[in-house]
Parts: C-alpha cells; structure tokens; sequence
C-alpha cells in the first residue's frame, strides 16, 4: 500500500459522506472510492476498515438499517466544533505557526486557517487575548515576504484535487524565457519554499524509463496560466516518498542525482554555515589552519553559487570542476560589469 494510501482515500470518503445527507452503502461508498480515485479494484473490507478508523478518530459517522439495507452517514450536528481551551502560551504559539503559513493568503488553505483561527478568538476570554496581544508584540517572524496566490486559486483548486482524486491535469506552463507549453502531470503533492508554492510531479510520458523518484520535478505554481483535471486517472507510484524526496535538496530543485560540493570555509563563515545549515546531511570538517571543508550534496549550481557569494571571500568552491568554474565566469562577470 503507498505510504499516504489510506489517508487519501478516508479523505475521500468524507468527502463522499458530505454530499450524501441520506448516505449510502459500503457498496456505493465503495464504487465512487474507486472512479474517483481512479483505482483498479477495492473490497468493501477496506470501506469498513477506513469507516471505523475514521469513527476512532471521534469522527461522527454512523449506519442505519434501512429497506435498502444498511446506510452509512455522516451526521449533522448544529453544535460546530467541540469547545476548545487553549492557553496564551499554546495561542502564541499557533499564530506563530499562522505567520509561517502566509505564503498561503489566497487560497483555499488560508481560508481554513482564518476561518479555524476566528473560531478560536470568539471562543476566547478577553484576558487571555490581551495578554497574547502584550506578549506577540515581542515576537515577530520574519523572512517571509506576503504573497498572494488569489489568481491562482482556481488553478490549485484544480491541481489539489487532482493529487487527491490521482487524476492527470492539462496545463499551461510558462518556463522563464520560454514561451507557454502544453503539459501533461501526474501531481504528487505540494511545497512551500521561500514563499512560493510549488507542485511536486511527473511529466505524463516523459522519462518512463528511470526510477519514480528521479522523475519528480517542481512545477512553480506561479507559471500556471491554467490547469484542467482530466478525466484519466494515474496509478500512484508506490515507491515515491515525498519527505525524503523534498529532504534530499538544499533549495527547491530537484533531480536524478544529487552532486556533492566541497566548499572551503573560514573559521567565521564556518560558524555561520553550522548555525544556519545549508543542509541536513552537510558535513563539515575541521581543518589544522582553522578552516573548514564544507562538503553538501545539491542538484544544482544555483543552489550553492548564490549561498557561496553572500560568504564573500570567506568561502571557496573547490569541487566539483564545473561548479568552480562556474563561479569563475560569474566573478569574471561581475568584475567586468563594475569596473568603471
């Protein structure tokens, strides 16, 4: 079973619950898990199992014996959400996380995020509020610029859906420099990086004959100009993981196999590295004069130049070649565009 099989599809059965306000059979629930996931086969087995899981989880879902048998549904209470007590620490520490997330404002993931926050502050005594007012006044996050996918929000709509239901999608992409092309994905999920939301895919026909993760690319959302959720449907490749993929890169590009660079580094630029890591697997190895070696696996160049650069002369690229000399032309460059 894939990693997040089972979650997608109980996700799905609510979604199915939600739209039949009589219900429905294992059967039926059953059917409708399977066109619109696109799978080849399920045993209603599997629908009771996901049904109990999701009862466990205080979810409220129950069955009736009917004239055409037993009915599964999801009930309807005028109650909303369970009361919730929350302390100032604890909603410090949510509108913190709040923060982290502004790189979603415009889509339908930050409306759920404003929405469950307003319910909190209506639930809230006044003095708990004021002194979560005082103490975030000295707490700030920072570094993330606000960004805004309102245009795009009918374009993730579509692709959200497309990750959950395995369905392919028809874009149009624009590349930079490139003029728009038409492209086939089997979307996997999503990233946020650096503020811009990213679709972690396949290319529908492209490389089919190397590994499912070496096939994975990320598609800026950015360069959408729009998206169509086709009716044809994907298996799934069971062996993509996409922690350890996303885990695998020092910024947000990705590819078949990842190159390791040696960076030498000064005793102060050394420090700064290991405070801030450039990656989780980076080694860094202390050398007799006080330096270090830097050694970091990337995909690409422009994952490392641009870190390299802002360190000034207190790093040095030493392998590989390509990315030595790379930095060379760019030095080259740069000293011919400020001469004067």
């Amino acid at each position: 079973m894939a990693r997040n099989e089972q979650l997608i599809r109980q996700h799905k059965i609510l979604q199915i619950l939600e739209r039949r306000r009589f219900g429905s059979s294992l059967e039926d629930i059953r059917d409708s898990v399977v066109q619109e996931l696109g799978l080849n086969t399920l045993h209603v087995r599997s629908i009771r199992r996901d049904l109990e899981a999701l009862q466990a989880a205080g979810i409220d879902i129950g069955s009736e014996d009917t004239d055409l048998g037993k009915l599964w549904k999801l009930r309807r209470v005028d109650k909303g959400l369970h009361k919730i007590t929350i302390s100032a620490s604890e909603l410090i520490s949510l509108s913190m996380g709040r923060d982290l997330m502004l790189p979603l404002v415009g889509t339908t993931f930050w409306q759920g995020i404003e929405g469950f926050w307003n319910k909190i502050r209506e639930q809230l005594p006044e003095g708990v509020w004021d002194h979560y007012q005082k103490y975030r006044r000295t707490m700030r996050v920072m570094g993330l610029p606000r960004k805004s996918y309102e245009r795009q929000q009918g374009i993730l709509k579509t692709i959200n859906r497309a990750i959950q239901e395995h369905r392919r999608v028809e874009c149009d992409y624009e590349s930079l420099g490139k003029p728009i092309s038409k492209r086939i994905l089997e979307p996997y999920g999503l990233a946020i990086y650096q503020s811009s939301i990213y679709v972690v895919a396949v290319e529908s026909g492209k490389n089919e004959d190397k590994e499912p993760q070496e096939r994975l690319r990320h598609w800026k959302l950015d360069r959408f100009t729009k998206a169509t959720a086709l009716d044809d449907w994907f298996q799934a490749d069971e062996e993509v993981d996409l922690e350890q993929h996303l885990g695998q890169s020092v910024g947000i590009f990705s590819g078949e196999k990842a190159i390791a660079y040696k960076i030498k580094l000064s005793a102060n630029a050394s420090r700064w590295v290991q405070e801030d890591p450039w990656h989780s697997e980076q080694i860094v190895e202390k050398q007799p004069d006080g330096s270090s070696i830097l050694t970091v696996p990337t995909y690409h160049a422009m994952e490392i130049i641009p870190r390299v650069l802002t360190l000034g002369n207190e790093a040095e690229i030493l392998e590989p070649a390509e990315g030595r000399q790379t930095m060379k032309e760019l030095v080259a460059g740069l000293t011919k565009k400020y001469k004067s």
